[in-house]
């Protein structure tokens, strides 16, 4: 079961369609004027409209570009070209897609200057600290209009109207064709592939009076936005593909709402120590990611990938990269063991099922050889103080995690209610794991103190007080 379809959707049979049909009558150079020519800058005209009118906006404020990556690096640049004269200041959310933080890392590299806004637990930006990020030199600020790791919806008509005369740049990715486009963007970009379009095309849309400047050599085509020639039979096909998921989405998204309500209430149930993550209201309809304690999230998709379940994780941590996810770690949640479920169009409460069936026992299965009781430890009697001990040392130098995390769990019973434990780690995923498990699991997380304070040679000792 294809159960990822926030990566990428499968191709949508209408796309599918209009993909064959259009490589035999849109082949030709729409700038050319002979009869073939002239028949691909309809079919290209067309589809533009098309998109413009699922998307609110005006069929010349809409350029295709080569992806949805590319959408968002020539919208930030441009947007921020544009208004190079106003200033250099850039603001965006901690858990922005990855195309905007590289593209804010080229613009401060360039001598401009970038300003975070954090999230909450839920990943959501309060629109009152968004605008307080704003500055006089602000040129662009930038909000994805729901998460693609968490599904959080984000504020983005309340951040538009605080934004007065700053250009916002909304990135709907996730949201486009699924659910309504929010109001008060300057520039949209989205993502044919992810609503079942084809790979390969994305969409950069310019609201007319927002100053924009190509950052590329000039070219005609597109508005002089996007160089190089189109491919207006996956053009034609995303936009069929669009029109179709939106006329579906009303129907699809009750339906799949549904659904993931029954993995939000069924998974914490079933699978011991396990949290669900993002917003539990103001989200997508169709995805839902919960984090597992205790399991490397890449064993436990391979685990599921065995059992038939095609899913992702919301932690970008890989063996190659051990980097966590930005967007979890900006949440303060867990960042290991994370599984992303995104439910394509006619997804089956059956398929759902079986899922919820299998997951218990792959979890279970994973965790396995290491041991762990899983039952919260017995509360210490009340009215009886908690005796004073020095600090239990748990040496994990040199584990990567979530190794130091499994120790924790395997030996705070060691120590009495109200005793500290210290955990030796150089593994910077500590960092965030080590407090995300405290509060999942109701211990207090003190803080983080050298590990030469505990008998360490490197690293840092992340102090826990175990409250039950």
């Amino acid at each position: 079961m294809y159960f990822d379809v926030a990566s990428t959707a499968p191709l949508h049979p209408v796309a599918r369609q209009a993909l064959t049909a259009a490589l035999d009558e849109g082949w030709a150079d729409p700038a050319r004027l002979y009869r073939a020519g002239r028949q691909a800058r309809m079919l290209l005209d067309a589809a533009r409209e098309t998109v413009a009118e699922v998307l609110g906006t005006r069929a010349d404020e809409i350029s295709f570009t080569a992806g949805g990556t590319q959408a968002v690096q020539l919208g930030v640049l441009g947007a921020l070209a544009g208004r190079r004269r106003h200033g250099a200041h850039l603001v965006h959310s901690a858990v922005e897609h990855s195309s905007v933080l590289h593209t804010a890392e080229r613009h401060e590299a360039a001598g401009g200057e970038t300003s975070v806004v954090p999230v909450d637990r839920y990943g959501r930006v309060a629109p009152e600290e968004f605008a307080a990020a704003l500055r006089p030199d602000t040129a662009l600020a930038v909000l994805q209009s729901a998460n693609h790791e968490v599904g959080t919806v984000q504020p983005v008509a309340e951040v538009a109207e605080l934004c007065g005369d700053v250009p916002l740049l909304v990135d709907a990715a996730q949201s486009a064709g699924r659910v309504d486009v929010p109001g008060g963007w300057s520039l949209l970009t989205a993502s044919a592939h992810k609503w079942g379009g084809p790979a390969g095309v994305g969409v950069l849309a310019v609201r007319k009076g927002v100053r924009y400047s190509s950052p590329l050599p000039a070219d005609e085509r597109e508005g002089g936005r996007v160089p190089g020639f189109v491919n207006v039979p996956a053009i034609v096909a995303a936009a069929a593909s669009l029109r179709a998921v939106r006329a579906e989405a009303e129907r699809e998204n009750a339906r799949l709402h549904a659904l993931v309500e029954r993995i939000r209430a069924r998974v914490p149930q079933t699978v011991p120590e396990v949290e669900v993550v993002g917003d539990p209201v103001r989200r997508l309809p169709h995805l839902v990611t919960f984090s597992c304690l205790y399991v490397d999230g890449e064993v436990l998709l391979t685990e599921l990938d065995r059992a038939g379940f095609a899913v992702s994780s919301g932690s970008s941590c890989t063996s190659s990269t051990l980097t966590p996810s930005h967007v979890l770690a900006a949440m303060g949640v867990l960042t290991e063991g994370n599984v992303r479920v995104s439910l394509p169009f006619g997804a089956a409460g059956a398929d759902v099922e079986r899922f919820l069936q299998v997951l218990p026992e792959v979890v279970a299965r994973v965790r396995a050889p290491l041991g762990l009781d899983l039952s919260l430890p017995e509360p210490a009697p009340a009215g009886r103080p908690a005796p004073v001990i020095d600090a239990l040392v748990i040496d994990a130098l040199g584990k990567r995690c979530p190794l130091p995390v499994i120790e924790l769990a395997k030996r705070i019973g060691e120590v009495p209610a109200g005793g500290t434990v210290a955990v030796l780690a150089d593994d910077e995923a500590a960092r965030l794991d080590i407090p995300a498990w405290c509060g999942m699991r109701g211990q207090e997380y003190l803080g983080e103190a050298p590990a030469a304070d505990f008998g360490g040679d490197r690293g840092s000792a992340y102090l826990v007080r175990r409250t039950a």
